[in-house]
């Protein structure tokens, strides 16, 4: 993997984390005190300017009450990994708001097939 793509998923491995964050209603200062690190730190994982350890994406996750793998596929390049993803954005919906949207998908990926 290199540099570049190492550090495009940093970037995008910060923002599931923070939008994990947020979606506890916890703060960058929250999280910090819990894992017993700064605030610093957190931010920095969030901006992507720091990859986040396995250990440290394990304390995440318990702290977010997740999969580490909910940390992870979304933002995989693994048609699996992103089909995973998916389930789990589409699991909630009912079920004419699931057919709307994998109508939707289904259009679009038409689409951008024939380009």
């Amino acid at each position: 993997m290199s540099k570049t793509d190492t550090a495009q998923l940093a970037v995008a491995i910060g923002r599931i984390i923070a939008k994990q964050r947020q979606a506890k209603n916890l703060t960058q200062e929250q999280i910090a005190e819990i894992l017993g690190i700064g605030s610093e730190a957190v931010s920095r994982i969030e901006r992507g300017a720091v990859m986040p350890t396995i250990p440290r994406l394990v304390e995440l996750a318990d702290l977010f009450q997740c999969n580490v793998s909910d940390l992870l596929t979304a933002v995989s390049p693994r048609p699996s990994d992103q089909a995973q993803y998916l389930d789990g954005l589409l699991a909630p919906l009912g079920e004419s708001d699931r057919t709307m949207i994998v109508n939707m998908v289904e259009r679009l990926a038409t689409r951008l097939v024939r380009q």
